[in-house]
């Protein structure tokens, strides 16, 4: 760990989540000279606190473990996802994401990084060229102890930091209470706990193993990181930039000279001005779930050097609580289960509860142009409390204390329960009543929750015949307010095929690149799969490395 970087370089990376650190470690392998600024005190960034797991379509696991897939499904699964979402989509960009994952994971193993294929399956499995076997990658069970000191600095996993927990472990721990195949993946990842501690070991999964392995891989290849260093302008040319001005904690000036700038700081999700300029509203910092230097400088900085920007408006949208604490909760996936619905302030549904935390959240927003949505409220009866955890709280563990710090509701009818949370309650009875007529058939006849196998992969397997639908019958029934929160905005910079930052009238900016959530996405307003955002992120970095090592070659 380094205090300042050093005062040249060939490249500089801007933030130090898996954009950033792919990018590095590449540039590296290439004899690149390399440095990473961070301008927080907690390297990894968002990438640390998430479920860690990269969407990767025709990657070598799935070819592996037997399960077919290629090029051109990845591109007809995501032009049946993504649509005409301008420039930022592009054929050229879409076509390069696809044709570099079998590279970008041969390197990052090369590196010693070790990965595992993941079982989430992709969000729209029924699209042309869907899987549901999935496409994902995150990193094994890895003992943070081998960060050395770095681990006391790495960002922490936000999801039930400690607990050894895959994200695909999910889908059947919900059920833990109620099957045995829950029970077996609960007892598996007990397992794994206790296994690390009589190891002595602090085993990560998630962010924490793939941003640790990354971390730790740049740390024995003697890449310079720095912490406390921020982006303050972009040293602009006639053609493009040739360095950056940054900033220490005591605010000096720091001046780094380098042949190329990648900008791989996050978005702008605690940019209150930048939310209120281009979100939609009601726009809230205080619904995100993003990590605490996600506040836009390296948009801001590429956009004063000439950068063109695109899908401004665009988010990671999550369906989360606000805690009195400040902490944010994610309704991931308790708003999946039976005996739950999701209604808005008339009392009114409006989407398919088991929707992707993406489209769920656009749905929000639609609704709240024509009726109070923000909050909504997701309403259970006493059989999802004592089957399934609801945020964090697990079956019969809502104290008092915990639903007032949750904002959570409690009645013994429905009538009392939208009276406290100000619920219309001629509509939530109705709506209520028709719901469960529904439940009881096993066919939701309005949104189709349970249709998609998706819905089904979160949801109790022993409820029938709809895993998905169980009608709101036996009272005390509770109301959870749900806000459109998210883990990071996704639009920003436009870049191109090699995530070089392109100006408004479509020319590169020399010696600019640009990846993950400070650009515009390849996946345009869509998102495919769990993980979208990181194996974009990771591709890009790793291209931007590649081209500037090699400006006519492809990959390293």
């Amino acid at each position: 760990m380094q205090t300042h970087p050093p005062s040249e370089s060939d490249l500089l990376v801007v933030g130090s989540g898996i954009a950033g650190m792919t990018a590095a470690l590449a540039a590296h392998a290439q004899g690149l000279r390399v440095a990473v600024i961070e301008k927080t005190d907690r390297l990894g960034g968002s990438s640390a606190m998430s479920g860690g797991i990269m969407w990767l379509p025709n990657n070598p696991l799935l070819t592996e473990d037997g399960v077919a897939d290629s090029v051109e499904w990845g591109r007809a699964y995501l032009d049946s996802c993504v649509g005409d979402a301008g420039p930022a989509s592009s054929g050229e960009r879409r076509d390069a994401f696809l044709r570099s994952v079998p590279d970008l994971i041969n390197f990052l193993r090369a590196q010693g990084i070790r990965l595992r294929r993941g079982s989430f399956p992709d969000y729209h499995p029924e699209n042309p060229g869907g899987l549901r076997e999935g496409r994902t990658i995150g990193g094994v069970a890895w003992d943070l102890h081998q960060l050395g000191s770095l681990e006391s600095v790495m960002r922490e996993r936000a999801m039930l930091p400690g607990v050894p927990l895959h994200v695909d472990d999910l889908g059947d721990l919900m059920a833990a209470t109620r099957s045995l195949r829950g029970m077996g993946r609960a007892a598996r990842v007990a397992g794994r706990l206790l296994a690390g501690r009589a190891r002595r070991q602090e085993l990560g999964t998630m962010g924490s193993s793939l941003m640790g392995q990354l971390l730790a891989a740049a740390r024995d290849r003697r890449v310079p990181m720095s912490i406390n260093v921020g982006l303050t302008e972009l040293i602009a040319t006639d053609t493009g930039v040739a360095g950056a001005v940054c900033q220490d904690a005591e605010g000096r000036q720091i001046n780094v000279r380098s042949r190329a700038v990648l900008l791989a700081c996050g978005g702008f999700s605690h940019n209150l001005e930048m939310r209120k300029q281009y979100q939609p509203q009601p726009a809230s910092t205080n619904w995100t779930a993003a990590n605490p230097g996600d506040t836009g400088e390296g948009i801001l900085a590429g956009e004063a050097v000439g950068g063109a920007l695109d899908l401004m408006d665009n988010t990671i949208w999550i369906g989360a609580s606000k805690l009195t604490d400040g902490r944010v909760e994610m309704h991931e996936p308790d708003r999946h289960m039976p005996f739950s619905l999701i209604v808005d302030q008339t009392g009114n549904r409006f989407v398919n509860e088991a929707a992707p935390y993406v489209p769920f959240g656009q749905a929000v927003y639609r609704r709240q142009q024509t009726a109070p949505a923000i909050p909504s409220w997701l309403v259970v009866d006493s059989r999802h409390r004592h089957r399934y955890p609801l945020g964090e709280v697990v079956p019969f563990g809502l104290t008092p204390s915990a639903a007032r710090a949750r904002g959570i509701v409690k009645a013994d009818s429905l009538e009392e329960l939208a009276r406290a949370a100000k619920i219309d309650v001629a509509g939530l009875e109705s709506t209520v009543k028709r719901f469960n007529a529904m439940a009881i058939a096993g066919r939701d006849l309005d949104f189709g929750r349970g249709d998609s196998y998706f819905d089904r992969y979160l949801s109790d397997p022993t409820v029938r015949p709809n895993p998905n639908l169980g009608p709101l019958e036996r009272p005390p029934f509770y109301a959870v307010p749900v806000f459109p929160g998210d883990v990071g905005t996704s639009g920003g910079l436009l870049t191109d095929e090699y995530a070089r930052v392109l100006n408004k009238d479509g020319d590169v900016l020399d010696g600019l690149y640009a990846a993950g959530n400070c650009t515009a996405s390849v996946m345009g307003r869509s998102y495919p799969g769990p993980g979208a955002s990181l194996g974009a992120a990771a591709v890009f970095g790793f291209r931007a490395a590649s081209h500037l090592a090699e400006p006519g070659g492809e990959a390293v």
